[in-house]
């Protein structure tokens, strides 16, 4: 029986245009061309490999020179022409391959043989599989013949690199572009083979197949003869994942869990169990890429369509879609590509998707999560627009750096300090300033180890904070953006305190302060410490107030001076000024300064 054995890609090979699975754009074209009798004179078909160019061809060869074809235009394959092409004994139909003769004498020959009129049926069909391979001058040679054969000469062009030929060629034919076989079409065809040589498949192990191939028919039969030997014609979904060598849904489910839940041990054990089984980690990275873009798709209806997974999967993509924050995906896709950007360089792989896979457990507290409880939602709306711009919001600390809750009537509060984040439950504040006590609710409030060491530091001499009249004037104000610009200072900001030395502040009205910075790069650090501002005035005065920003330039701007703050660059030509041997050993080791 083995010596009878037939692989399925020539098994099932279409014999007729119904039997072509997936180009119905270029079959119905074709049956309509020889219907109406608007056969051209020569065709090119171009696309990607299996998926059926020399198919059609063949079956278009056979066609036209059929004696008695249906109403459906097909071959009737029974008539004396149709028999001698199945059994390969026809005169009229050749087959070249341009791979193996792509001379000028290969042409040459061709073309002596064009000269000859057909013996049986009405056209003499010649088809050039691979044409891009014919050389230049076997191109030029073929001109002449290609655009002006005798009326009963068709020729039929295959090729998988159109850009390759030449564009005297390509006027010269018309041209058929082939599409990939849709992952649907396979399926079915694979289903209907399956069926036929008894092979018992799930359907989800028939999707995992055809889109391995990638659109290519060929490619998916070679795939199911090859796993239906390794499964003894039980193919399931477990082991046709386990021949091809790809990680199943269930992994990514399960990984995709772990980073939501920022359990960095259990996801980088799997990870190790995963490359012991001799996965790569470019295959790991978009696999994963792969998942999180099919959570994305199922946040919205009308992307759904595009969920290209088995039927079983789809309500479990579905249910972790809902459970995944829209602003994880997308920043987890970005960590992502520039991991698998960088993977051929990493000199430690390993360490390189370790180190991908922690910073997504992390990724939630870096990014403001879209399911914040209602009671922070509600007081987020009532917040003013400073309050809550985006590019403002405190980042969250990771797990390993969190701390028990302070509750926020602590008489040892730091007012502008940035480490202990601001609650959405700030007490009112009463007319002389004094905090009333209001219970905590919503999230416990974290604050990082540095920040606890402060308080210590300062619990040692720790003054009452004084209480500031109800009526703000302009030394009240002053007073107080002194103290927040030495306490930047004592809080190692040096960037930000430089920056806040050039600037003064202004009472506009009765509860409007204004900082007034020398040009638009110090107005920057303003807003940034905006949010913190207000609160530091608010809890010094007793009053809700509001800060805005103004430029004034620097000749109308009495400012202390402060000593400038070089860049990298300066700092290097500085020391290179003062020993000429750093210069030396810089040009030595081909250094170059990181701006």
């Amino acid at each position: 029986m083995s010596d009878n054995y037939i692989v399925s890609a020539r098994k099932y090979r279409p014999h007729t245009f119904d039997t072509v699975v997936g180009q119905e754009h270029i079959t119905t074209t074709l049956k309509n061309a020889i219907r109406n009798h608007h056969l051209a004179h020569a065709y090119l078909f171009c696309g990607p490999r299996g998926v059926g160019k020399t198919s059609c061809a063949r079956i278009l060869a056979k066609t036209i020179n059929c004696e008695q074809p249906t109403p459906e235009m097909e071959a009737c394959g029974v008539c004396p022409t149709c028999l001698s092409f199945n059994s390969n004994s026809s005169f009229n139909v050749f087959e070249l391959d341009a791979a193996s003769n792509n001379s000028v004498d290969d042409i040459r020959e061709l073309v002596n043989q064009v000269r000859f009129a057909p013996q049986q049926g009405k056209y003499k069909i010649y088809i050039i599989d691979e044409v891009h391979m014919l050389s230049s001058a076997a191109f030029n040679a073929f001109l002449k013949t290609l655009e002006e054969p005798p009326s009963y000469a068709i020729f039929i062009l295959a090729t998988t690199e159109k850009h390759k030929i030449i564009p005297t060629i390509l006027s010269r034919c018309q041209i058929f572009d082939f599409k990939r076989i849709t992952t649907k079409d396979i399926v079915l065809h694979l289903q209907s083979i399956a069926a036929k040589e008894s092979i018992v498949a799930q359907e989800a192990a028939l999707h995992v197949i055809a889109q391995k191939s990638e659109g290519c028919m060929r490619d998916a039969l070679s795939m199911l003869d090859r796993i239906a030997g390794f499964t003894n014609g039980m193919l399931t979904y477990t082991s046709t994942m386990e021949h091809l060598n790809m990680l199943d849904a269930d992994f990514y489910f399960k990984l995709g869990d772990m980073l939501l839940g920022q359990d960095v041990a259990n996801s980088l054990l799997l990870l190790d169990g995963t490359l012991e089984k001799g996965f790569e980690g470019d295959v790991i990275l978009n696999g994963l890429a792969e998942h999180l873009r099919n959570l994305l798709l199922c946040k919205d209806s009308r992307m759904a369509r595009l969920l290209d997974v088995p039927t079983e999967h789809k309500p479990v993509y579905f249910e972790k879609a809902n459970q995944t924050p829209p602003n994880f995906i997308l920043s987890g896709l970005n960590v992502i590509n520039d991991a698998a950007l960088e993977y051929k360089n990493a000199n430690n792989k390993r360490l390189h998707i370790e180190l991908c896979l922690i910073r997504l457990c992390y990724l939630l507290q870096t990014t403001n999560p879209s399911q914040s409880s209602g009671t922070e939602q509600a007081e987020l709306k009532k917040k003013p627009e400073s309050l809550t711009h985006p590019l403002q919001a405190e980042p969250k600390l990771p797990p390993a750096l969190a701390f028990s809750p302070i509750a926020e009537t602590s008489p040892i509060a730091n007012p502008i300090s940035k480490e202990l984040s601001v609650s959405s439950t700030t007490a009112k504040t009463s007319a002389l300033g004094e905090n009333k006590p209001k219970p905590i609710t919503g999230q416990s409030k974290r604050v990082s180890k540095n920040f606890l060491e402060q308080l210590d530091a300062e619990v040692i001499d720790v003054k009452p904070a004084e209480t500031m009249p109800g009526v703000l004037n302009a030394d009240i104000i002053n007073e107080l953006f002194d103290n927040y610009r030495q306490q930047l200072q004592a809080d190692n900001k040096s960037a930000f305190h430089a920056q806040f030395m050039t600037m003064k502040v202004e009472l506009l009205e009765e509860n409007e302060i204004c900082i007034i910075a020398p040009n638009e790069f110090t107005e920057e650090y303003a807003k940034k410490e905006r949010n913190t501002l207000i609160d530091y005035f608010t809890k010094h005065t007793g009053k809700q107030v509001r800060i805005t920003t103004r430029i004034v330039p620097d000749e109308n701007l009495n400012a202390n001076p402060v000593e400038k703050v070089l860049s990298r660059n300066e700092m290097y030509d500085a020391m290179a000024s003062k020993n000429p041997e750093l210069a030396r050993l810089k040009d030595a080791l081909n250094l170059q300064i990181d701006y």
